[in-house]
């Protein structure tokens, strides 16, 4: 590219350099490579979820949906000319080691691996991953990690729809926490907060679609009741504020940890269960959340 410039009364071509924009990733190759259909959310941050569907997991004797308690997913976001991948792997106990060593062998790093809640059957745990580069051959990289794992890929998997049964008064839940939800499918109900802070992660934005956010799950159950869980993020002084509001509304609080590990600010994460009449929870919660620096209800 040229540029025309007035010199002592000359006219001078002068070379601009012309510089290269960053391709943008290719999402449906990432899905080939996965196996499974992504969206763009908030952010343009590409997220794939991948429901452990073929599991049957109760929790304290309730069976819980995939993508009430069992939802890995995997959010691509890119920065450049480089592509950033974190997410959440539900495994059997048996499948975390060769799950983490595929991982591993592929590029990526473990960030944490825990439980999120007690009294599972059969046990899971939650392991948190990290990487940087390719979009698609972090994409193949983390499917050959999950071949270790019974996690469906390809056609199956998805998350079946449900009629019939209990339901929820999603507007009573709505009032009660100030904030609208969505149905996510299996007749779970979900409202999620994001920080009002920002949150970066060695200098990069780290946003809610990225799994940086506060999530509450609502799955009915028997007798108008409806079980709870999701998690909390949180900064230190906050921690015992929630947790003590959240058990003084007889909400359990079954795991606390962080998820990341280059977060800032330092980021804890508060994960509950309970099984009571959904207004009430949703009070619970709700005054739980006024402990945190979330984004205000509108």
């Amino acid at each position: 590219m040229k540029s025309a410039l007035v010199l002592f009364g000359l006219i001078v071509m002068v070379a601009v350099p012309v510089v290269a924009r960053a391709a943008d990733p290719d999402w449906k190759a990432v899905e080939q490579a996965l196996g499974k259909p992504g969206q763009i959310q908030p952010g343009d941050v590409f997220r794939v979820g991948m429901p452990r569907t073929d599991l049957a997991v109760t929790v304290k004797g309730v069976p819980v949906k995939a993508g009430f308690a069992l939802g890995s997913y995997a959010a691509f976001k890119q920065m450049g000319d480089r592509a950033m991948v974190m997410g959440d792997l539900v495994l059997l106990d048996q499948e975390v080691p060769a799950v983490m060593s595929g991982l591993f062998s592929g590029g990526l790093e473990v960030t944490a691996v825990h439980n999120h809640l007690n009294e599972m059957s059969p046990h899971v745990m939650y392991m948190h991953y990290e990487g940087h580069g390719d979009a698609v051959q972090l994409a193949k990289a983390l499917r050959q990690a999950l071949s270790a794992s019974g996690t469906p890929l390809g056609a199956s998997g998805a998350v079946a729809a449900v009629s019939g049964g209990p339901a929820l008064d999603t507007k009573q839940i709505e009032q009660a926490l100030g904030r609208q939800g969505r149905d996510i499918g299996g007749g779970v109900f979900q409202i999620t907060v994001a920080r009002a802070e920002a949150i970066t992660g060695m200098g990069r934005p780290l946003l809610p679609a990225m799994g940086v956010v506060t999530v509450m799950n609502f799955q009915p159950t028997a007798d108008g009741k409806a079980a709870i869980t999701g998690d909390f993020v949180l900064i230190d002084k906050e921690v015992n504020a929630v947790a003590k509001t959240l058990r003084q509304h007889g909400i359990d609080v079954t795991a606390l940890h962080n998820h990341g590990l280059m977060d800032t600010p330092r980021l804890f994460y508060m994960h509950f269960w309970a099984n009571d009449d959904p207004a009430k929870l949703a009070q619970g919660l709700r005054a739980a959340l006024d402990q945190t620096n979330s984004v205000k209800a509108k």
